[in-house]
């Protein structure tokens, strides 16, 4: 009896590993990837990090898709944004505690203004590698290897820092477990209380966001009070004293997700356990390529960036290939097209994907088609255009018939400036001031809570026409 119940539950593994395993990726054309001088020395390490304990764990990726599945109906909107690409030189616990203020508080604003469940997503606790446009750099003559993310080599322009070192691997395993032990204190020990929500202030925060962020944080004090004069005692309530929170990243270092995919005890299937979402990024969506090979074995949701590069021909074959279930909260299609080309090409997809009667999450990365370089040569986003696209992208879903599921925002809790605009009148001469970011420009505090409220603003309007027209 015992040896035919062994059967049962391990039979199934082995059909799958003959079908795909995390190694499959291996023997398709890798894009972006960095080229290791010392095979030797990787593989090493890669092997010492496939013993190491998961990052996070099967039944909170299999959570984070049930949420992704109410997104994808309709009732509940996913906030997802972090840094454009984690620094080793940047950890610090505050960091860390800042941008989980700032979305915290991001997600408030939207849950009251709109009445809807926010789907908390970190760009966070792994977010280390970034594909560039030219594998190589040249300056003054001498041409090394472009700065890929702190996980494959240093930002500093000589040999040794750009040459792709696999002890990166390991430290960025260790700032991510770290990180993501600071998170899960934050979302369940009392920090997410709604009690402490005038805690989540951030100092430099101030004017007409930080006013409209005291006065909410008021009317919840008024609620909670409320509760407590009829009996409700919030402290017993969960949902008021705790959050979820997940994180994601893109999957581009391969030998990295390989080492980190393990199979679910309790389900028997493969699950990448370095963050709860992967993405596959624009320049990585080759149907036959490495990364989407990689991606279609895992259980965890899957983000696909469509840019204005996407065939809607092949998009669709993506999702046969990584969705081919049509599972509910597994795909989120993460538009970044630019406020000047949203209009001409999302509408067509989204017809296209409609009369495929694919389900998927449509969310709005508004930060990456947006990129132009100042006056003062600084790379930098307007938040007017941010903002814009933003705006383009529910009025053509409202369009469409369809859901306009989220926003995936570069941002950070740091007082930077690296993008301009907002209530804090960020000009091109002010980017000097604080331009920080390693890659990217990322919105600072004050400028995610003012797109929060504008955010609200859509979304409240969203959830009335579709309930006029649900009534007529």
């Amino acid at each position: 009896m015992l040896v035919s119940r062994y059967i049962r539950v391990y039979e199934p593994f082995q059909i799958m590993s003959e079908k795909w395993s995390p190694k499959s990726w291996r023997n398709k054309e890798a894009l972006h990837m960095p080229n290791y001088q010392n095979e030797d020395h990787l593989n090493q390490t890669l092997n010492e990090i496939s013993k190491y304990p998961p990052l996070v764990f099967a039944g909170e990726a299999r959570l984070l898709k049930k949420k992704l599945g109410d997104v994808a109906k309709g009732n509940a909107f996913l906030l997802q944004g972090g840094d454009c690409a984690e620094s080793f030189a940047d950890f610090h616990p505050d960091n860390i505690r800042d941008t989980f203020k700032v979305i915290l508080q991001m997600a408030v604003v939207l849950t009251f203004g709109a009445s809807c469940p926010i789907v908390k997503v970190g760009r966070i606790a792994g977010q280390f590698a970034k594909p560039r446009s030219s594998a190589t750099e040249v300056i003054n003559g001498l041409e090394l290897e472009s700065y890929k993310g702190d996980i494959i080599n240093g930002i500093d322009f000589n040999q040794k820092d750009r040459d792709p070192n696999p002890d990166r691997l390991i430290q960025a395993y260790n700032q991510s477990a770290s990180t993501l032990n600071l998170l899960r204190a934050f979302s369940q020990g009392g920090f997410a209380n709604l009690n402490k929500i005038h805690q989540w202030n951030l100092n430099f925060v101030k004017g007409e966001n930080a006013a409209k962020f005291r006065e909410i944080s008021s009317r919840i004090d008024e609620c909670l009070s409320f509760m407590e004069a009829c009996g409700i005692n919030g402290s017993s309530v969960r949902q008021l004293n705790e959050t979820d929170f997940f994180t994601s990243h893109e999957a581009l270092l391969l030998q990295y997700e390989e080492a980190l995919t393990r199979i679910d005890s309790t389900s028997g299937k493969w699950y990448d356990v370095s963050a709860h979402m992967l993405w596959v990024g624009d320049r990585t969506r080759q149907l036959d390529g490495a990364h989407i090979e990689f991606l279609k074995g895992i259980e965890n949701p899957i983000g696909i960036k469509v840019g204005p590069s996407t065939k809607t021909e092949e998009l669709l074959k993506i999702l046969d290939v990584l969705n081919p279930n049509d599972e509910s909260g597994k795909i989120t299609l993460i538009c970044r097209m630019g406020h000047e080309k949203v209009n001409g090409i999302l509408p067509k997809i989204i017809k296209s994907v409609n009369s495929a009667g694919k389900n998927v999450v449509w969310t709005c990365d508004p930060m990456h088609g947006n990129t132009i370089k100042s006056n003062t040569g600084f790379k930098t986003r307007p938040l007017k255009d941010i903002i814009s696209e933003i705006q383009q992208f529910f009025q053509i879903h409202r369009s469409e018939g369809t859901y306009p599921g989220g926003v995936h925002l570069e941002m950070t809790g740091q007082d930077v400036t690296e993008c301009m605009g907002g209530l804090q009148e960020i000009t091109d001469e002010d980017l000097k001031n604080r331009y920080h970011t390693y890659c990217d420009p990322r919105l600072n505090a004050s400028q995610s809570l003012e797109l929060a409220f504008l955010l609200s603003d859509f979304l409240k309007e969203e959830k009335f026409l579709s309930k006029q027209s649900s009534n007529q």
